[in-house]
């Protein structure tokens, strides 16, 4: 279940980390494979990023995270390397539109990230709607995701719930 995540590790990115900064348009179109674009995943901003980064990571990033095309191969990525959420001071929007439709989520909270340092981990209970950093021992207030978005994550996102329940997962059943 999405409600809860602890992160094993923090990356941390500044401001205006772009789609082609997260995945270079020369990968854009070789594959769809989450797994394949994911040994390129912030390649743009960190060359080395997808041989450091492991399963249950979170990114922190600054504002403006995921600017530029609307290319959705940038949150695939990130999901294909295992990241769990992505927590930043501001996000563009059709990148967090794309994050969440193929169920990665996101955070925007100028709090958590002006606090957080190298080697911090997270706590984050979507459901409660709160970010605990655990090295600080302080809690910070987020809006809590709705239940209907909480069941899209555990779907794995928007498609995936689709196929298993035949209805998008605001409709009624």
């Amino acid at each position: 279940m999405v409600d809860q995540i602890v992160s094993r590790n923090i990356h941390i990115f500044g401001d205006n980390i772009s789609t082609d900064l997260i995945i270079p348009g020369k990968y854009k179109f070789k594959t769809t494979d989450a797994k394949a674009l994911a040994e390129h995943a912030m390649e743009g901003a960190d060359p080395d990023f997808s041989r450091k980064a492991r399963e249950g990571d979170i990114i922190v990033g600054g504002e403006n995270f995921g600017c530029g095309s609307s290319r959705e191969q940038a949150p695939l990525a990130l999901k294909g390397l295992g990241i769990k959420a992505i927590v930043a001071k501001s996000f563009a929007r059709i990148f967090y539109r794309n994050a969440l439709n193929l169920g990665l989520p996101l955070i925007e909270s100028r709090e958590v990230v002006n606090d957080i340092r190298p080697g911090d981990k997270l706590e984050i209970d979507f459901k409660s709607g709160n970010v605990r950093n655990l090295r600080l021992s302080k809690t910070y207030p987020i809006e809590p995701l709705p239940q209907f978005l909480l069941n899209m994550m555990d779907a794995g996102g928007l498609v995936p719930y689709y196929r298993e329940h035949g209805r998008l997962p605001w409709q009624r059943p």
